[in-house]
């Protein structure tokens, strides 16, 4: 959790008065941008927040959608929503989003949301806070995927090391693997990182066949940037 103090009235800050106007000024003003910095953080779901629409500039959220892919309660994501775009951080918007009515009919319905201020004057640090700073380590990765089965092998790459043109961000390989148990895990992941991830899973003996025939897919992931986090089958 990040937090940016605010200064507060003590004896501390009485030298202050002594200083010359246009440093009183120039601290002042500093003052009024921590004020909106102070806004945007405070607790986790803030932070899941913030990555959700940094990680998706151009598609706009609303309330529903926003609580859907943090995984909070609507209510409890309303009050920090409003406070981002009392901060700038977010704006207003009004888009059409396509809904099931039965049968398979769909209509376009009118939605208010928000999307992501690219004026914003942070925006910036934020993306180089939020988004280049990789959310986990490896051993966070590796303990999420434990109850699973057995991990032979645990590969991450693109968003987790920075790389966004790789073809999956984990592959996963082992044998009696719980795939629900998979998939719940991913999910967790993509709401604390605020974008879908792509990923691979294979039981042990698919992927060594795989890997014998020069399979594209196999040999995408691995012959491009990624980091190895379990490698019991010594690739």
């Amino acid at each position: 959790m990040f937090y940016i103090p605010k200064l507060r009235n003590s004896t501390k800050y009485q030298n202050l008065i002594f200083l010359p106007h246009f440093i009183i000024h120039t601290i002042i003003a500093l003052m009024k941008k921590i004020d909106v910095l102070g806004k945007l953080f405070g607790s986790s779901s803030v932070v899941k927040i913030m990555r959700l629409f940094l990680f998706n500039a151009d598609k706009p959220h609303s309330f529903d959608e926003v609580s859907k892919k943090v995984k909070y309660s609507k209510d409890s994501i309303r009050k920090e929503v409003l406070d981002l775009e009392s901060a700038g951080f977010i704006k207003k918007k009004l888009y059409f989003q396509k809904v099931e009515i039965g049968a398979g009919k769909f209509k376009n319905k009118k939605c208010q949301g928000f999307i992501l201020n690219k004026d914003f004057h942070y925006l910036s640090a934020l993306q180089n806070l939020l988004i280049k700073i990789p959310p986990f380590t490896a051993r966070d990765i590796e303990r999420r995927f434990k109850g699973v089965g057995s991990i032979k092998l645990l590969i991450i790459s693109g968003v987790f090391i920075q790389e966004w043109d790789t073809v999956a961000d984990i592959l996963i390989v082992g044998d009696n693997l719980n795939t629900s148990l998979v998939d719940r895990t991913v999910a967790s992941l993509e709401s604390e990182i605020g974008r879908e991830l792509t990923y691979v899973v294979f039981d042990t003996g698919e992927f060594e066949y795989r890997m014998n025939v020069y399979d594209k897919l196999i040999r995408d992931i691995l012959d491009y940037p990624h980091q190895k986090i379990v490698n019991r089958l010594g690739i």
